[in-house]
């Protein structure tokens, strides 16, 4: 039931995305100019409510854009209507809805669903991950030289020994590719169907990952914050990889080398 209500949800909420893109909406701020929401951010997150809502009244909902909205439930929905809103609203179809279902404090069921290039990624704790119902692993490249990685940027931050441009810095004077998507929730299904060999990021909210960082551990990825430490969406380091280049990545991101 809790696998029917959530793909119902990540459809109803792709409707929206449809049907708003490349259109007339609204658009605002937020934290800063350029940490925008939408209208179709609004209409997607109401839509996932609702379905949630009709099935299960007295769940735990965690949504980007209304916050928290506390029950005494031990299931948690954790939702991002859009993750990629900056993409959306320039009409860059690299955006995607991402809902995580977290039962007793451990992630159990997530969904990402990009409706601009139909690709529904899914999984469920313990029976693996899925790109259109069809199974996903995650690549087998160990030599971190020659991966391909991708990245993404928090909105502002403050310049420190590790701070992310930093970090870039010394990944690309390795000469390792670098890309940047615009959408944490892609990037890290991305690492979990193989086309990316690890991801990392510095400033993440819990609905921007909570889906995803469970698709590349049941597609066979490891997901850590910068130290090594196991992976929590209410941390705001994450890292992950296929694992063979995990402790690699990792030094290179600590250390500089």
């Amino acid at each position: 039931m809790l696998k029917t209500t959530l793909l119902k949800a990540t459809e109803a909420s792709g409707k929206i995305l449809q049907q708003y893109f490349n259109g007339s909406f609204e658009v605002s701020s937020k934290s800063t100019i350029n940490d925008l929401v939408t209208e179709a951010d609004k209409k997607s997150e109401a839509v996932i409510i609702d379905v949630i809502r009709a099935a299960y009244p007295d769940h735990f909902i965690l949504s980007e854009e209304v916050g928290e909205m506390k029950t005494a439930s031990n299931v948690k929905w954790i939702i991002d209507p859009i993750d990629g809103t900056v993409n959306f609203a320039n009409g860059i179809p690299i955006c995607c809805v991402s809902i995580g279902v977290e039962k007793d404090g451990e992630m159990i069921l997530g969904a990402v669903y990009n409706p601009f290039m139909n690709e529904l990624f899914l999984a469920e704790k313990g029976k693996g991950a899925t790109l259109n119902d069809k199974p996903i692993h995650v690549s087998v490249k160990s030599n971190l030289a020659t991966s391909c990685l991708v990245t993404g940027f928090p909105y502002k931050w403050n310049q420190g020994p590790r701070d992310p441009m930093q970090v870039l810095d010394h990944i690309i004077r390795e000469g390792i590719p670098v890309r940047r998507l615009g959408s944490a929730a892609i990037d890290l299904c991305w690492v979990a169907c193989g086309r990316f060999d690890g991801f990392w990021e510095h400033e993440l909210q819990a609905w921007d990952s909570a889906a995803g960082f469970l698709i590349v551990e049941e597609a066979g990825g490891k997901v850590s914050d910068f130290s090594g430490n196991r992976y929590s969406p209410y941390q705001k380091e994450i890292l992950a990889t296929n694992g063979h280049i995990h402790s690699a990545l990792q030094d290179l991101i600590n250390n500089g080398k």
